[in-house]
């Protein structure tokens, strides 16, 4: 398998007219200082900085890593997103459902032979659905970051929406290692929890065969002091390291392909499916 250094995405199958004057140009992405959803994006971070810490962390891997919540196919799961807008994404105000079918549509574009990479896209953030269960959206979406050591600058909004947040002020949270070894790599890190590290748990839980390279994507994608500012290298080993270029590639797609022109979902569900029955078949425990 092999990571393409390509330049800007390809457009989307479906997008007749990839000059559209709606599309973006990529610095406008993740614009967290201005713009309509600022209010909405800023008041979600600032409750999700104030209460990610440690112990509530240990609580929700206590929770949710289970899987007893509920039984459903990952399509069922990727339909239910329809309910769902993101109230941290600066870039789009439509359901998550259709995010999920252009992530994935530029990835098949740009890998046509890696399957698994398709369905990664497709599925990254179904993990919302405990959004749909009552789970705050500050403990489900936005980007996610390590608790139990130092806060790095590069989180977002850092200097505005930390003071309330204990760890913050915990001798033993608030240096650059806190509770960690040097090396010790991230699947020893408690990450804010969140969409990302839920459907990891769901999918090992399972015993679905998305390979490991996917697995990486799918429970790093939202952490962009790492895989976009190159924070936290110090607690990486050298898997997480072999890892990260799988996890950059995907990010490309992640954000890139978010556009208005919403893709005709219906006319892409029979291959997705195929996927889902390949990968990860019949009902999921929650």
């Amino acid at each position: 398998m092999r990571v393409v250094n390509s330049g800007p995405v390809s457009p989307l199958a479906h997008q007749p007219n990839p000059e559209a004057t709606n599309a973006k140009e990529k610095m406008e992405y993740r614009n967290f200082e201005s713009g309509d959803l600022y209010d909405r994006v800023y008041n979600t971070y600032k409750l999700m900085h104030t209460n990610q810490t440690v112990d509530f962390v240990k609580r929700k891997h206590a929770e949710w890593a289970g899987c007893t919540h509920s039984t459903l196919t990952v399509m069922e799961a990727l339909d239910a997103l329809d309910q769902l807008v993101d109230e941290s994404d600066p870039d789009v105000d439509f359901p998550n459902s259709f995010h999920a079918y252009q992530t994935a549509e530029g990835i098949r574009g740009e890998h046509p032979d890696e399957d698994w990479f398709h369905l990664v896209g497709l599925v990254h953030d179904i993990g919302k659905m405990m959004a749909l269960w009552g789970e705050p959206q500050w403990s489900v979406v936005g980007d996610t970051f390590p608790v139990g050591c130092r806060f790095q600058n590069s989180i977002v909004y850092r200097d505005s929406t930390f003071a309330d947040n204990p760890d913050d002020r915990n001798a033993a949270y608030n240096t650059k290692n806190g509770m960690y070894e040097p090396k010790c790599g991230l699947d020893k890190i408690f990450m804010s929890w969140g969409h990302d590290e839920y459907l990891y748990r769901v999918l090992k839980f399972n015993k679905c065969t998305i390979p490991e390279e996917g697995l990486y994507m799918i429970r790093f994608h939202s952490f962009y002091p790492w895989h976009s500012h190159g924070d936290y290298m110090h607690l990486c080993n050298e898997k997480d390291l072999r890892m990260l270029p799988w996890v950059t590639e995907f990010n490309k797609f992640d954000l890139y392909t978010k556009n208005p022109e919403l893709p005709d979902v219906e006319k892409l569900k029979p291959y997705y499916q195929s996927l889902i029955d390949k990968y990860c078949p019949g009902k999921l425990h929650w």
